[in-house]
């Protein structure tokens, strides 16, 4: 019995890694925060102010909400032999895309945020880029990715007579 060959791109093999590290990410921030267990000179400007902390706080639906539709999508999306068949009626793409957006739109409203402030600390700025930015080109990878494999598929069926 041979197996199907391994066709998942190196793009999508990265897109999924980055989204593992970033949506575990999340949640070990998010674990963290909650236990209160970022000492006061590496959490962001005016930790203590209670606003602040309101602030901070409004973002975990968001970020649970990115995690949660990722980790989904990555488990539905999984590793199986027989790729021409989707798992779960192709469920994962639209939970794919939904946690990218999701996860950029947080790094865009912290960016946004911290920009009106004018604080310029690297070390919020950077992961937040990196949330805004990374899924920008994942989304257009896949969007382009699936739009091409649905061309594909109506062409051969319209080559078959199939319709």
């Amino acid at each position: 019995m041979t197996t199907a060959p391994d066709r998942t791109s190196r793009g999508v093999r990265t897109i999924k890694a980055a989204m593992l590290v970033t949506d575990v990410g999340f949640l070990l921030y998010w674990s963290v925060a909650l236990l209160n267990l970022i000492p006061p000179e590496h959490a962001y400007k005016d930790y203590g102010d209670p606003v602040m902390s309101d602030w901070n706080y409004s973002f975990l639906p968001l970020d649970i909400a990115a995690s949660v539709t990722g980790l989904v999508s990555l488990y539905l999306a999984g590793n199986r032999r027989d790729r021409t068949k989707p798992r779960y009626g192709g469920l994962h793409l639209p939970l794919t895309l939904i946690s990218l957006t999701l996860t950029s739109t947080a790094g865009l409203q912290a960016v946004a945020f911290w920009s009106l402030r004018g604080d310029w600390s690297l070390t919020w700025w950077i992961p937040n880029l990196a949330l805004l930015l990374f899924p920008i080109p994942s989304i257009v990878y896949l969007l382009r990715r699936s739009t091409a494999s649905a061309t594909r598929t109506e062409d051969s069926m319209a080559a078959t007579g199939r319709r």
